[in-house]
């Protein structure tokens, strides 16, 4: 028992050190030059809860433009009260089938600790209230915010050129699911997505961020 003891000791304190390591040491290390930056900003918000980071975009026309198959889809991008669209990066089964925490099962559970099919959810919101301690808001030039965009464009599953919506999985008459490149697991998981999506924006984050508090300390540390 002793050993065992041990043993889980070392592997928690191991865990700690590389989630500190991963919070604390900037991807990429060193900071980009910005000296030659534009005064035109476009803001983006990250929006956390204890678990996971979204991404919202300004619902500009060129958003609308770009992501016009999420309006065909049914997510209401041109409704006039419609100011962000937000959205996240998931494993299918615990994402879909997890609205809330009371909606929690054991399989999905398992999927989301083990490996899964990733999947985006779409959804709009109104006023957001960038004061609020799980809001971080961030200000890109153009190229850097086209840079975002067409991140997340190219992290939706095309077939024949056309998005794929996952039917039935909607939370409510103006979010959708669709289906997305790659495979989450607890270690390369939402918040290592939105991490991945804001570097191509130019920000930095921490070398690893599996959890919306390490992503937002680094975005604080090294922005």
């Amino acid at each position: 028992m002793r050993k065992i003891m041990r043993r889980l000791s070392a592997v928690l304190a191991v865990l700690l050190l590389v989630a500190a390591a991963g919070t604390f040491i900037p991807r990429p290390l060193f900071a980009p030059d910005r000296t030659a930056g534009t005064a035109e900003t476009r803001r983006i918000l990250v929006i956390s809860n204890p678990i996971h980071t979204d991404i919202a975009l300004p619902l500009g026309e060129e958003t609308r433009t770009a992501f016009a198959f999420a309006g065909r889809a049914g997510v209401p991008i041109g409704n006039p009260a419609a100011e962000w669209l937000v959205i996240g990066w998931g494993g299918r089964a615990f994402y879909t089938e997890t609205p809330t925490w009371a909606d929690l099962k054991p399989l999905p559970a398992f999927r989301a600790l083990t490996v899964d099919h990733a999947v985006l959810h779409v959804d709009v919101a109104g006023g957001i209230d960038e004061t609020h301690p799980a809001v971080s808001a961030i200000d890109l030039d153009p190229a850097q915010f086209q840079r975002l965009s067409d991140f997340i464009q190219a992290s939706f599953t095309r077939k024949a050129g056309e998005v794929i919506e996952l039917p039935n999985t909607a939370y409510g008459d103006n979010d959708r699911f669709f289906e997305a490149n790659g495979y989450f697991n607890a270690l390369i998981g939402c918040n290592t997505w939105t991490a991945s999506a804001l570097r191509v924006a130019g920000q930095r984050t921490g070398l690893w961020n599996p959890l919306p508090q390490s992503l937002t300390l680094s975005l604080k540390l090294f922005n």
